[in-house]
């Protein structure tokens, strides 16, 4: 597995013979095409249809909630929480991802993502909260927690949604370009390491972590 940042909450996943981008967003140059898109809400910061265009081939699948889907064109499918899409044998599963005391995100609107192959998984936990379905997210190789604040989490929250779900890798995301900073990230790897066995990689932009 290898994981690329390219900031915010944007992603590059190789897993399972498959390239999948998860909210590619402000993305350019020449880049490696897409196997699978996966856009967790239509926010502008999370669904960038220009950045969409830059790595899809004619029929690369999207997969979209419905606000997101109508902002893009293609090969979009449009997805809900609890969808479970096997393709191949590389199986995306389809999470709740919302705000619990904030206006931004309300339940059904956005959702976030499992990627699963060969034994290992990528959770991609899109904007949302610390809310109770974390509970429920087992067998997390990694873990792509948003830290900011604000519109998500803050780090004190990602250190419970860490504990939660017991990734064996966590990496702290969506900071350092709307809301929230490098220190939040650092604040989130020093406290998970210390009350959990989880381990914080935290990516420069344009970083890869191998395993």
């Amino acid at each position: 597995m290898k994981l690329t940042w390219y900031g915010q909450s944007a992603f590059k996943a190789v897993l399972g013979g498959n390239t999948v981008y998860l909210d590619p967003h402000g993305l350019a140059g020449k880049l490696e095409p897409a196997d699978l898109i996966l856009v967790s809400h239509g926010h502008w910061d999370h669904c960038d249809p220009d950045s969409i265009k830059l790595i899809s081939e004619e029929d690369t699948p999207i997969l979209a909630p419905k606000a997101a889907a109508e902002k893009l064109s293609g090969n979009v499918q449009e997805v809900s929480e609890k969808d479970v899409i096997d393709l191949d044998g590389f199986i995306v599963e389809v999470v709740p991802a919302y705000n619990i005391n904030k206006p931004n995100h309300p339940k059904g609107s956005g959702v976030g993502y499992i990627i699963r192959a060969e034994g290992e998984s990528v959770y991609h936990a899109g904007d949302t909260d610390l809310i109770p379905e974390m509970q429920s997210l087992l067998q997390i190789t990694v873990a792509l927690l948003p830290v900011g604040g604000t519109y998500t989490m803050d780090a004190d929250e990602a250190v419970c949604a860490a504990e939660a779900i017991n990734p064996k890798i966590a990496i702290p995301m969506h900071y350092g370009e709307v809301v929230g900073s490098v220190e939040d990230a650092e604040e989130f790897k020093v406290k998970v390491e210390e009350e959990t066995q989880t381990k914080v990689v935290i990516l420069e932009k344009g970083g890869e972590l191998e395993l």
